[in-house]
């Protein structure tokens, strides 16, 4: 039978190792590359210690504490209400007040979005956050989304010889004012966009034109593949040329093949919710 005393002397000594080891690595200053695969390797022994208390504890533990107040809950809950939404014609789409996140669609031809089509992940998500910062009702909020999403659909049209508006449609949620960055944080990284910045593949559709001359930027991915923006024509250098965007798109869907079905987007967002 094992008594309270025992491994005493083993923890003892794995303290005094790992003791040990940080005064070592500490001596001299790391170069960053090795001081990142030292700090993945600690918090990996951490998850293996914190793994090992559950399993010789008799009671379970929950994975996770269901918190209503941590804001990607709130996100996750956010994003849900707008996935609940009729997607609407982006051409259709009129004036109307309110804040808030949106997702746009994509059922065209296009080749290289292919996968895209007829599934439930989008070309796009964003915000518009309120004209008033903490307004309280969608008058005050201002026509934001609304403006926001016929921003998109005029770039659209203007890359008439690789899209269509008609080819698209767009979900959005007016939301009270302070939580659309926790719900579109939380669709960007459920759905990996192929068209927003933090996906790093095509973006550049919410850019703002200016004279080529006066930036040194070089044209976005999303500007050589669907050219039409007289501004972004000036430009004299691609950031990435056609055939390195088609191959990221490729690898992106590979990686992260879009979800197709309704059951598979619901159980996607209450995988996050289990506790067992």
């Amino acid at each position: 039978m094992i008594g309270k005393s025992d491994f005493a002397d083993e923890i003892e000594a794995i303290r005094q190792q790992v003791r040990t080891f940080v005064e070592t690595a500490t001596e001299k200053a790391l170069q960053p590359k090795l001081r990142n695969r030292l700090d993945l390797a600690l918090r990996g022994l951490v998850q293996d210690v914190e793994g090992a208390l559950q399993r010789i504890d008799p009671i379970a533990l929950p994975s996770v504490v269901f918190d209503p107040s941590n804001p990607k809950i709130i996100g996750r809950f956010t994003a849900l209400a707008l996935v609940a939404q009729d997607r609407e014609p982006l051409a259709e789409i009129g004036k109307f007040y309110g804040s808030g996140v949106y997702a746009i669609y994509y059922r065209g031809d296009f080749e290289p979005y292919g996968p895209l089509k007829n599934s439930e992940t989008p070309i796009y998500v964003g915000q518009a956050a309120p004209a008033v910062a903490n307004a309280h009702t969608a008058r005050d909020q201002g026509p934001r989304l609304a403006a926001r999403l016929n921003e998109h659909r005029k770039n659209i049209a203007k890359a008439e010889t690789t899209l269509r508006v008609e080819d698209f449609e767009a979900r959005f949620l007016v939301v009270q004012s302070g939580w659309e960055t926790a719900a579109e944080d939380f669709l960007i990284h459920l759905f990996r966009p192929v068209w927003n910045s933090e996906t790093n593949i095509l973006y550049g559709l919410g850019k703002h034109g200016d004279d080529a001359t006066t930036r040194a930027n070089k044209r976005s991915p999303w500007d050589t593949l669907h050219p039409g923006r007289v501004w972004a024509a000036k430009s004299i250098e691609d950031a990435r040329t056609p055939d390195v965007i088609i191959g990221d798109l490729e690898a992106h869907f590979r990686s992260h093949p879009p979800l197709m079905t309704r059951e598979e987007l619901l159980d996607t967002f209450f995988a996050g919710l289990r506790q067992r």
